[in-house]
Order: C-alpha cells, then sequence, then structure tokens
C-alpha cells in the first residue's frame, strides 16, 4: 500500500488537519478565525492550553523541508518514528507501542489508518 504524503506518523492525516487547512487559507480573516477554533478544539480534545498565537503554519508531520506545527514538533511520536526510520508507526517492530495506544483513545481513526497500512505488508 502507497502512504499517503499527508500522512502523520501516528495515522493522522495531514490533509484533513484544521491547522494544516489553516495554513492554506488564503483569507486572513478566515485564516483568524479558523485558529480560534483550533485551540478550542485542542482544548477540548488535547487538553492542550494554546492561544490563537500558538497556532503556527504547518506543511504536514512527513514534510521533509517546511513549516511544522509547535505541537508537532514536540510530538514524542513523532521524535520516535524519525529516530526509528520508520515511514510511519505501522512500520515499526514495536506497533502498536503504548505511547500509540493511548493516543488511539482520542484518534481512532488513526488506529484504523495504521492498521489498514500494516495489512498490506
Amino acid at each position: 500500500m502507497e502512504i499517503p504524503e499527508l500522512m502523520a506518523y501516528c495515522g493522522l492525516k495531514c490533509d484533513g488537519c484544521p491547522i494544516y487547512l489553516a495554513t492554506r487559507e488564503a483569507d486572513p480573516q478566515e485564516q483568524a478565525r479558523m485558529k480560534v477554533g483550533i485551540a478550542e478544539l485542542a482544548r477540548e480534545h488535547y487538553k492542550m492550553d494554546l492561544k490563537p498565537e500558538d497556532i503556527t503554519d504547518c506543511d504536514g508531520c512527513r514534510t521533509p523541508a517546511g513549516r511544522l506545527f509547535s505541537g508537532c514538533r514536540r510530538c514524542e511520536i513523532r521524535k520516535c518514528a524519525r529516530e526509528r526510520g520508520c515511514l510511519t508507526c505501522a512500520h515499526c517492530l514495536e506497533y502498536p507501542c503504548d505511547k500509540l495506544e493511548k493516543f488511539f483513545v482520542t484518534d481512532p481513526d488513526a488506529r484504523r489508518s495504521l492498521d489498514e497500512i500494516r495489512s498490506s505488508f
């Protein structure tokens, strides 16, 4: 199975991420409105204390060069996958690890994506 370019190591689909979408928004007023919503979502869903101005632009978790959301830059799952040289976490010998199991509680779609990748090899 070919891995979508805009899939994060953890299985999230970057092209559906509100931060990725806000990065591509041309209208500054709409982008500002989107960042308010993203900060609220981050508080509710991930228990992150973010302000709209904390929402930095992002070109996707696995993008070799480009902008990266500050939360993604600090992500332990991303760090681990990069250190191990894995294309995604589905490619790791320790899949699924404890970090992913905790993450999948809030993002079960990510598990489905990685399980689908894993089933193809």
